[in-house]
């Protein structure tokens, strides 16, 4: 059987739909290639795109990217809500269907070289294609944002792992790596309070005491007048969406607010969305066969 990887590049567009129609088009007609999703987020000014091939789709998929991108997006005018370094900021690799995740480092590296190489954009390493353990993770080589970039980038220890040593002077820089499947989850607060998202976002994250493999923020939302809990679960299947939910309820309780609404970016598994239902309806005898579809796939009808 074929390999299957899927590719979720974040755009540094979230506002201009001209644009991301065109990126969106420009992943159409590649032999291999299948585009799953696309969510953009104005406030955050932010694009996340979800599609899955072969690895000689996913990288001709990944060049047409950065050659719109090298066109239409330019960070010296770029203002949203979520951290970025680059027009493309992030290019992670995850195995699905008869791929390793080694298989998912050599395309990570690959690609990074040949993006680095064609378009003069700084490309660095993360998660399991990281070079060095201080680069594993991606909030780490994107501290400082676009805006830091020239001085981060004259440290020796943050060299680039392909291209220049110079920020792209419009595209700023990438990353590129391999990992497994994270979901990013937001959680709408009833408040316009941005200080209580963030007091929420650091009693959950993992980095400042809170649940494992969670990393969180919290930023306000113009367009909605609300402040956000914005997170990636980073193994939903060690903190499963419902812990990580009732946390910020909890949390949220302190100061007088309330989850008003949960938003997933991206594409989610089942298993990650069955296990907060049998949470939720305590489900006392829970197994994955008691929906009807997955006991018919296991019995192969």
């Amino acid at each position: 059987m074929t390999r299957l990887i899927e590719c979720v590049p974040n755009l540094s567009e979230g506002q201009d739909t001209v644009v991301i129609d065109s990126f969106m088009s420009a992943l159409e007609g590649i032999p291999g290639l299948i585009v799953l999703d696309r969510s953009s987020d104005a406030s955050h000014h932010r694009t996340v795109l979800t599609f899955v091939g072969t690895p000689e789709a996913l990288k001709q998929g990944v060049v047409n990217l950065f050659e719109l991108a090298s066109r239409h997006i330019d960070l010296r005018e770029h203002v949203g809500e979520h951290p970025r370094m680059g027009a493309i900021d992030v290019v992670p690799f995850i195995p699905v269907r008869n791929a390793t995740m080694q298989d998912c480092v050599d395309l990570a590296r690959e690609v990074g070289a040949e993006v680095a190489q064609r378009f003069d954009v700084p490309v660095f390493l993360y998660g399991e294609a990281a070079t060095a353990p201080h680069r594993r993770l991606l909030s780490n080589i994107r501290k400082g944002e676009f805006e830091g970039l020239p001085e981060k980038l004259r440290a020796p220890e943050w060299k680039p792992d392909f291209g220049p040593e110079v920020p792209h002077p419009a595209m700023g820089a990438s990353v590129f790596g391999a990992r497994p499947f994270l979901i990013a989850y937001n959680l709408q607060l009833d408040t316009a309070d941005v200080r209580v998202a963030q007091a929420i976002a650091r009693a959950v994250r993992t980095s400042t005491g809170g649940l494992p493999h969670v990393q969180a923020m919290g930023v306000y939302l113009a367009d909605r007048e609300l402040a956000q809990v914005s997170m990636n679960l980073l193994d939903f299947q060690k903190t499963p969406i419902h812990r990580v939910q009732e946390l910020v309820k909890i949390e949220a309780a302190r100061y007088g607010a309330r989850v008003l609404s949960a938003e997933i970016v991206g594409l989610v598994p089942q298993e990650a969305l069955l296990e907060a239902a049998a949470y939720y309806l305590q489900v006392e005898n829970w197994q994955p066969d008691l929906v009807l579809e997955n006991a018919l796939v296991r019995k192969g009808e």
